[in-house]
């Protein structure tokens, strides 16, 4: 593909309230599995980008360790390959990351130095699955100078907290907000954005020259009256997890037979870093309901309607309804836990009861298996 590709993983989202005190939204665990930046990596990797740049700052510490091997998504290779960028004290500046526009600014020198003709944009926090290549296509199509991927979201969904945009017939993008207190539309964007690589180095030596930061802000917002920019419509399933009501939807999604067989069955697929672990192990007494479970678990007690990720321990007469149980958890016997979402790496003690009644409840217990 005659594109290069940046992923922005470095922001943090205080909707997700205790879940990023740990790790960058972006390294958030989906579908048992899966981490949220795998989306964004497959994609690129099934649209043959055979470059691709991340651009990780907050709490990275994990997300870095998930992208220590680029042989999962395929970008082990003598050309081209994964690049991960995080903020460092340079001659010019020791700022970390001030926003989208300025990451890009701050790594300035991967975009000169690449010969492909266009970017492609994507955001890390973002559950989907797309083909860059049409997205590109329409770009030349339409001989635009940046298209921004969108969605229509259905009445009644909090679309507030998304850049709103509106678009006339041919699809050229007139009015752009980003978060407004009233939305005047429903189409939302996705965080996705084709742009010519000669244009988007322009763009960014201007927004640096004059102090502004913010991708969206400082250049969609600021040039959609100067520049031809066009949205891309999709259709498909996209779930943005920057709140921990989404997060939660989010991974229940993957408990419908229809979500788990566009993402894990349907061509292309969705890859992620592979742990050698055994397979989950269900004991006498064991009840499973509509649940996933992933590798490494063992399970003696009832979990119904839940996702249970890598390596917990289900103590017997348990009872898990509603949850996320997030890696490496200990559930002591007869804990009773319901709409609940338990952090990782945390022991919950025999005989506990948690229940989510207004929402989703968000435990953290302190671990007595790990030093602190």
């Amino acid at each position: 593909m005659r594109a290069i590709g940046i992923v922005l993983a470095g922001g943090n989202s205080y909707r997700m309230k205790e879940l990023s005190q740990k790790r960058a939204v972006c390294a958030m665990p989906i579908a048992g599995s899966y981490r949220s930046i795998d989306f964004a990596l497959s994609n690129m990797s099934n649209s043959h980008i055979q470059k691709v740049a991340v651009f990780t700052q907050y709490n990275a510490r994990s997300l870095n360790e998930h992208l220590s091997s680029s042989k999962w998504w395929d970008f082990g290779r003598k050309q081209g390959g994964l690049y991960v960028f995080t903020p460092a004290v340079t001659a010019e500046g020791s700022f970390w990351y001030r926003g989208t526009a300025d990451a890009i600014a701050q790594n300035l020198s991967f975009l000169k130095s690449s010969h492909e003709p266009y970017v492609v944009i994507a955001s890390g926090d973002c559950v989907y699955k797309m083909d860059y290549n049409k997205v590109l296509e329409y770009h030349i199509a339409k001989k635009a100078d940046i298209t921004v991927v969108c969605k229509d979201i259905a009445a009644g969904e909090d679309v507030e907290r998304f850049g709103i945009l509106k678009m006339n017939e041919e699809s050229r993008i007139e009015e752009f907000e980003e978060k407004p207190i009233v939305a005047k539309s429903n189409t939302i964007s996705c965080g996705i954005y084709v742009v010519r690589r000669r244009q988007l180095i322009e763009m960014i030596e201007k927004c640096a020259e004059e102090d502004r930061y913010d991708f969206v802000k400082d250049i969609l917002i600021r040039y959609k009256n100067m520049k031809r920019i066009y949205g891309y419509k999709i259709q498909d399933y996209w779930r943005n997890i920057a709140t921990v009501e989404d997060y939660f939807s989010t991974n229940m999604d993957f408990l419908k037979a229809e979500t788990r067989d566009y993402f894990f069955k349907q061509y292309p697929d969705i890859y992620s870093k592979v742990d050698d672990l055994p397979p989950a192990k269900y004991n006498v007494g064991a009840r499973i309901k509509n649940s996933l479970i992933s590798s490494g678990c063992i399970v003696n007690g009832a979990v119904e309607d839940s996702v249970i990720f890598k390596k917990t321990y289900i103590g017997n007469n348990c009872y898990i309804k509603n949850s996320i149980i997030l890696n490496d958890v200990y559930i002591g016997d007869n804990t009773h836990i319901e709409n609940c979402i338990v952090e990782s790496r945390g022991t919950i003690r025999a005989n506990s009861y948690y229940a989510g009644t207004d929402g989703i409840k968000v435990v953290i217990e302190r671990s007595d298996r790990y030093v602190i």
